[in-house]
């Protein structure tokens, strides 16, 4: 892993949201991400955990600091530049799935394909190869009411992979299941994770997860304590 380019740099990254207090919510962080790393960002609530996500997820732009993505500075970048970054480069898991209900599993996972321009028989190929990768084969047909929660999260999973992003960011992707299927689908991460080499960053409060990845990157009061 130490070999490896970094896929993400982060240069004394600062964000004050002015509205009420002005509360400074990362304080001159820096950090470096390797290409197909797989790591964890844990801390308490208020340590900068989300806003730190929201800035390597391109849905925020900070008050001061750089942010290169795959050498590409997304500080800098225009709003559609930034939307073409976001949908080229990036996959996000979210803690509630937020599959369309009236779609099946597989019309939701080609969704992001046919916003791409792929045409409907690629994007459905695609969308039938990534539910069998998450061993949902036998579902493709069923809607987000006729799925169980670990099931609706590995269509979500196959969602974000839909469009081969470089980096999948999950945010409490386990957060909302058991034990039993939390620990399934976080093996099914690992899995595609190495099979892919896509680099991985979740951003989680179970300890016991984040125990399981290559790295934990541990946040207090918007900085960096240990990694």
């Amino acid at each position: 892993m130490t070999s490896e380019p970094n896929i993400i740099e982060i240069r004394d990254l600062t964000k004050i949201y002015t509205d009420g207090l002005g509360v400074k919510a990362l304080d001159g962080l820096n950090m470096t991400v390797k290409r197909g790393e797989f790591l964890s960002i844990i801390g308490p609530s208020g340590s900068g955990k989300s806003t730190l996500l929201h800035m390597i997820g391109i849905l925020d732009t900070p008050t001061s600091g750089t942010i290169l993505i795959d050498g590409e500075n997304v500080t800098t970048m225009s709003d559609r530049e930034r939307s073409r970054a976001r949908n080229e480069m990036l996959g996000f898991i979210f803690q509630y799935h937020h599959l369309l209900p009236d779609f099946s599993a597989l019309e939701n996972v080609m969704m992001p394909l046919l916003i791409a321009g792929k045409s409907k028989r690629e994007a459905e190929r695609i969308a039938r190869d990534l539910l069998k990768e998450v061993d949902l084969e036998d579902r493709m047909d069923h809607r987000p009411n006729q799925l169980s929660g670990g099931q609706n999260q590995r269509v979500a999973v196959a969602r974000a992979l839909a469009n081969s992003p470089k980096i999948v960011i999950g945010d409490e992707p386990t957060g909302n299941l058991d034990s039993h299927s939390s620990d399934k689908i976080y093996e099914l991460l690992r899995k595609l994770n190495r099979e892919h080499d896509q680099t991985f960053i979740l951003v989680t409060h179970d300890e016991n997860m984040a125990a399981k990845t290559e790295r934990i990157v541990r946040l207090v009061d918007g900085k960096i304590v240990n990694e």
